[in-house]
């Protein structure tokens, strides 16, 4: 039986002539050095669009994605820095980053698999985050850029890796399509079972990066069901139902409507940090959330396979990280929309199981479909 997750990007774009001059390229120099022997640099993704993604093979981090407005006008709408140096020294690691091998949380950095206690690095607080100290985001993925639009990514995870068992062997392919399509598929194998959860980081702001909140854009999560945490953000172990609360977002509404309400959920988080369980309709691929950003017009829906996505609304953010145009990145600035299995799946029995059993094959889909309001 295979586990399956695939990541994709999608670009919807009125047909137009886009002004290459609009887009800033960051320079191969600021990225080319070498990180434990292994070469680090910027890879440029172009279709015949003329729509342009940048990505760094070191943690293989999204660096810019620049897509055009209802003007015809392309902004770059992923946060980030301009140079490696940033990414390696900053406060916020996970600026577009691949996450592995578990995107989330797992409780008290321990779980236990065929009568075996694993116990892995306590990153945030007592829990396991994002993989643990040095995770997929923080390694130098081997690169090869078959052609202008496609990059490829491949890392051999050691055994027990930051605490995990199994040398899982994972493929990434990033490919920017001449559909507009910005598809990223994860392959993975394993010779150990081994849990699994691979997932991209992006901070957006449909606006453009460093222009201030997210809070007035609208936001929908085809959701019924959300699952509350603790004090550690760590899942309780239940579905609770979102309508009634400020967790509701099965119409359009705006981020900023209700997160600053009296509900417990959105205090524990410092606002909204939560996993949404997707409404199912089939075995593949569902749509998840749309949002809205009215004053660009840009719209961006996700769809996926996975059973949930995480909303992150930006809240660790706190002006101290100065982006790629300049300007600071502020408190809830951007937000996250992480294709996923459920946080703590490990120790959480009734949770869909993220195991991946040698023999195997894990394989995951995602797709950020963007297109224009007029």
């Amino acid at each position: 039986m295979k586990t399956w997750v695939v990541l994709f990007f999608i670009f919807t774009v009125v047909s137009c002539s886009l002004d290459k001059n609009q887009i800033h390229l960051i320079p191969n120099e600021n990225f080319n050095t070498e990180i434990d022997g292994k070469k680090v640099g910027i890879y440029t993704l172009k279709n015949s669009n003329g729509l342009v993604s940048q990505i760094t093979n070191f943690g293989g981090k999204i660096v810019s994605l620049w897509i055009p407005d209802k003007n015809n006008e392309l902004g770059d709408i992923v946060l980030g820095y301009n140079t490696l140096e940033e990414y390696i020294n900053s406060g916020e690691i996970y600026f577009g980053a691949l996450i592995g091998r578990y995107g989330n949380r797992i409780g008290k950095a321990m779980f236990q698999l065929n009568d075996v206690t694993y116990r892995l690095e306590a990153n945030d607080g007592e829990n396991n985050l994002h993989g643990g100290v040095k995770g997929f985001n923080a390694v130098v993925w081997d690169a090869e850029q078959p052609n202008g639009q496609t990059l490829i990514l491949t890392y051999l995870s050691p055994d027990m890796e930051e605490g995990y068992p199994g040398n899982l062997k994972v493929k990434v392919q990033y490919q920017l399509t001449n559909t507009n399509e910005f598809k990223i598929e994860y392959w993975a194998t394993t010779d150990k079972p081994t849990p699994v959860n691979l997932t991209s980081h992006s901070f957006f702001n449909l606006k453009g990066e460093g222009t201030g909140t997210i809070n007035d854009h609208l936001l929908q999560i085809k959701a019924e069901f959300y699952t509350p945490v603790d004090s550690g953000l760590i899942p309780l172990g239940n579905l609770a139902p979102v309508i009634g609360t400020p967790m509701d977002f099965m119409e359009l509404k705006l981020i900023g409507g209700r997160v600053d309400e009296d509900f417990e959920q959105l205090k524990l988080g410092n606002g909204y940090d939560h996993n949404f369980v997707i409404n199912k309709a089939n075995n593949g691929l569902n749509i998840a959330a749309k949002v809205v950003e009215p004053v660009s017009g840009r719209i961006m829906e996700v769809f996926t396979n996975e059973p949930g996505i995480q909303f992150y609304g930006g809240n660790f953010l706190n002006g101290n990280e100065i982006g790629k145009s300049g300007n600071p990145y502020n408190f809830r600035d951007a937000f996250c929309l992480e294709t996923q299995h459920y946080p703590d799946s490990p120790n959480k029995d009734n949770f869909p199981s993220t195991i991946l059993e040698p023999g195997n094959e894990y394989y995951s889909i995602c797709v950020y479909k963007f297109s224009v309001e007029n």
